[in-house]
């Protein structure tokens, strides 16, 4: 089964926004074909995401709520222990969670933090596919 690491941007595009290339992805999380993996502190930042003054409007536009995503959060991701620092180091480090959970437990991470997709080489060295795309296709 694959593993997934989804940073927060993502999984706003699966859970609150109506975007259209989201709606594979949503379906295998819900089918449980895929296995997402996540921390607390990722529950933690999408929480306080879920609260930016830019975001709270978009929620209402589309006619869900803070505690209906972290109800999705809770439903469809693992919770796993936080990983150890992964041997390569992101120029965010907002985003150094992410990296460090895809390494420790060769997942694919979906991000479209350039930060992130800059490093997709380094991260391949280390058995990672760091991908833009919310698909799993390659």
């Amino acid at each position: 089964m694959t593993k997934l690491v989804l940073d927060t941007n993502i999984v706003l595009d699966v859970w609150v926004f109506a975007d259209a290339a989201a709606v594979p992805l949503r379906e295998q999380l819900k089918s449980g074909q895929v296995t997402w993996l996540a921390t607390a502190a990722m529950r933690n930042e999408l929480e306080r995401v879920l609260m930016y003054p830019k975001i709270v409007p978009r929620l209402n536009f589309y006619k869900t709520t803070q505690q209906d995503v972290l109800a999705h959060f809770d439903q469809h991701a693992q919770l796993v222990d936080a990983a150890p620092k992964a041997p390569v180091t992101c120029s965010d480090a907002d985003d150094q969670i992410f990296i460090d959970l895809a390494v420790a437990h060769q997942a694919v991470l979906l991000s479209k933090d350039q930060a992130v997709l800059s490093m997709q080489k380094r991260l391949l060295a280390l058995g990672v596919q760091a991908r833009s795309a919310i698909t799993l296709e390659a």
